[in-house]
């Protein structure tokens, strides 16, 4: 099946467990648009989702429920499309796992680690939440939510299709090292136009600098753009790498759930600017505004 044989379609649930659902999407398709031809020399990275709907039962029929955590490496050929995710996880809810919550989770999440890496071709981590932390750590302290500034209340609007012109316009010289967020993330599915919200966070070091009131334009502009998540995330990525050359960057969407999943595209120029818990699959993060 391709991306679009789910989407946008009325699909019945499966009753019981279908790893044949899954649905894999070449990521080269989209990374061609841009030209991405060698991403490894470009950026590295990780899409990390939250499932917020993952369920099963022990083997005496009792319910076990929590958030799964799916992390795996943009340097894999493929990413999964998310509706078959859903579907994958949904056609699990009456399966039974396991003679104890504890033992049904080990088995549930091995099981659904084995059907993600045979889909995709990589290696994916996955950890099921059982109880909510007591405290969930956040990556993103310190960055500025660009709409917060006060010139954007007089600032004019006017273009919704992605415009890179808006990077390098009024672009200064910096020694200083930006860290700017927006809650207005947004763009549509790549097959349906449905519309998805998001907060974006760029980290950047480099001679020269966008203007922040550009910068949150073009943020703005993305807004009747029709891709998948992660293909956000990389065209933002490219489109600041082009323009700057930066010594340090990092891109960082995370999207808003939809059919209780949420998905967090994350690409940095190195591994050292990659944030820090949001690729631990045994760590839930702080939610942000948009989630």
């Amino acid at each position: 099946m391709n991306e679009a044989a789910l989407l946008g379609k009325t699909v019945t649930y499966p009753k019981s467990y279908c790893p044949e659902i899954l649905v894999k999407v070449p990521r080269r398709l989209n990374r061609e648009i841009y030209g991405i031809d060698k991403p490894e020399t470009l950026f590295c990275g990780y899409d990390s989702w939250h499932a917020y709907e993952a369920s099963f039962i022990t083997a005496n029929g009792l319910p076990v429920s929590g958030v799964l955590k799916i992390v795996y490496p943009a340097s894999s050929q493929f990413l999964v499309e998310s509706k078959s995710l859903k579907l994958y996880l949904g056609s699990m809810n009456m399966t039974p796992f396991g003679n104890t919550p504890r033992e049904g989770i080990t088995l549930f999440t091995e099981r659904i680690r084995q059907d993600l890496n045979r889909l995709l071709e990589t290696r994916t981590e996955i950890c099921f939440h059982h109880e909510a932390p007591a405290a969930c750590p956040f990556d993103f302290d310190g960055y500025e939510i660009l709409e917060n500034r006060p010139e954007t209340e007089q600032a004019h609007f006017n273009i919704y299709q992605e415009h890179p012109a808006y990077l390098t316009e009024n672009s200064r010289e910096s020694d200083e090292e930006l860290k700017a967020g927006s809650h207005l993330l947004k763009s549509n599915c790549k097959i349906t136009t449905q519309p998805d919200w998001g907060s974006i966070y760029i980290r950047m070091k480099a001679h020269r600098l966008p203007d922040k009131l550009s910068l949150l334009k073009y943020i703005v502009s993305i807004r009747n753009e029709n891709h998948f998540h992660e293909e956000i995330c990389e065209m933002v990525f490219k489109r600041l790498t082009d323009a700057y050359q930066p010594e340090i960057l990092s891109v960082a969407c995370l999207y808003t759930r939809r059919g209780g999943i949420d998905i967090c595209p994350v690409r940095a120029n190195q591994p050292q600017y990659l944030p820090h818990y949001l690729p631990r699959t045994e760590t839930l993060t702080a939610r942000t505004f948009r989630q």
